[in-house]
């Protein structure tokens, strides 16, 4: 039987080894709630899982879980999407300008760090230094004959360590109370049955329509578009139940603990230690822009921060959302710096690397 087929067969699925990741990101979160931090379900879950792939404990996020929390996550992203949001497009113009310019130095900066400090081959430093989707990124990466686990780990970690810090450092720009940045959003029983089906509505919809058009995170993108267009026409206004945001959350958190599983320590420990390089060039990066072009534009800093921040869309716009900040141009920022990232990453690196004949990362190998 081939691994694929392994892996589907009955008993094949870690029910124990999830079980087991969920509960303990749970405790994670009930100890970040205990502790007023900001996101608590997605950080808490998130530190304590990555905690556990280092300890080597049994646990796992099979890739079948991530999609119905990522649609419900889609679905509450596209319901900050309102009718006056349309008016401000315009304004984002000076923005979108001075995000194109910003990756350009993102990418610029950390291929440098990964070619000189971490020894990467061109290949996989080009890509593990792209301010891209993972997914997108191991893919072509992986095509160019790059390392892709090398690729995968350095963005996971990049997700990881900015996700952990930027809500600390935007609170502490913002004059945010760190126990004041719940998501906010109705109960079940707040929640009348007729929205909670419109909503549903939008997320199976969104998926087939994110499949229709190949959408890059399709389960994220397409019912956050579907949800947009519903919003902004003022066909609803209901959002998701804070119960179901905060599981999504969970999950969201445990996935990205769980990232790490299976990898030698010495190498993720190796890892997060060349990515807190990265992580540091690119938060000094972010909050420069982000100063300059609120200078020249209607935003202020915390939006920007958020929106040119190189973390995981679904992550920054939560943070939005916790921080009850601009959502729509946050999250819209990221469908562009994605997209743009997914379009030209290829033709450069064949302008600017050419065809290398080796791509084995160092790091791989423990040097």
């Amino acid at each position: 039987m081939s691994g694929g087929l392994r892996a589907l067969a009955p008993g094949r699925f870690p029910y124990r080894r999830f079980t087991l990741a969920l509960v303990l990101g749970g405790v994670g979160g009930w100890l970040f709630v205990q502790g007023r931090l900001p996101l608590p379900w997605m950080l808490g879950s998130m530190v304590v899982c990555t905690i556990a792939a280092l300890l080597r404990l049994p646990v796992a996020a099979p890739a079948v879980i991530r999609p119905p929390m990522t649609m419900v996550i889609g679905v509450m992203l596209g319901a900050g999407f309102k009718p006056e949001v349309i008016g401000q497009i315009p304004n984002w113009l000076p923005t979108i300008a001075g995000l194109v310019l910003f990756m350009c130095a993102c990418g610029f900066a950390c291929v440098g760090y990964f070619r000189k400090f971490a020894g990467f081959d061109p290949v996989t430093a080009f890509f593990a230094g792209m301010p891209g989707g993972l997914v997108e990124m191991v893919t072509v990466g992986e095509e160019k004959g790059g390392d892709a686990r090398i690729i995968a780990l350095i963005h996971s970690a990049r997700i990881l360590l900015v996700v952990m810090t930027l809500p600390f450092i935007v609170q502490w720009i913002g004059g945010v109370p760190l126990g004041g940045t719940r998501v906010a959003g109705p109960s079940f029983q707040q929640t009348p049955l007729l929205a909670e089906a419109s909503l549903l509505a939008c997320g199976l919809a969104g998926i087939v329509v994110g499949h229709w058009l190949r959408l890059p995170a399709k389960f994220l993108l397409g019912p956050m578009l579907v949800s947009a267009a519903v919003h902004l026409a003022g066909l609803s206004n209901a959002v998701p139940p804070f119960e179901i945001v905060n599981g999504a959350q969970l999950v969201l958190g445990v996935t990205i603990g769980c990232r790490f599983v299976g990898t030698p320590p010495r190498i993720i420990l190796r890892v997060l230690m060349l990515s807190v390089g990265s992580t540091v060039l690119l938060l000094v990066l972010t909050l420069s822009f982000a100063w300059l072009v609120a200078l020249v534009s209607v935003h202020g800093h915390v939006p920007l921060i958020l929106a040119y921040s190189p973390g995981g869309l679904a992550e920054m716009s939560l943070i939005a959302l916790a921080l009850h900040t601009e959502v729509a141009f946050v999250a819209a920022h990221h469908i562009i710096r994605v997209f743009l990232v997914m379009v030209c990453a290829g033709p450069l690196f064949g302008v600017i690397i050419g065809k290398p004949k080796t791509a084995v990362g160092r790091v791989a190998n423990g040097e």
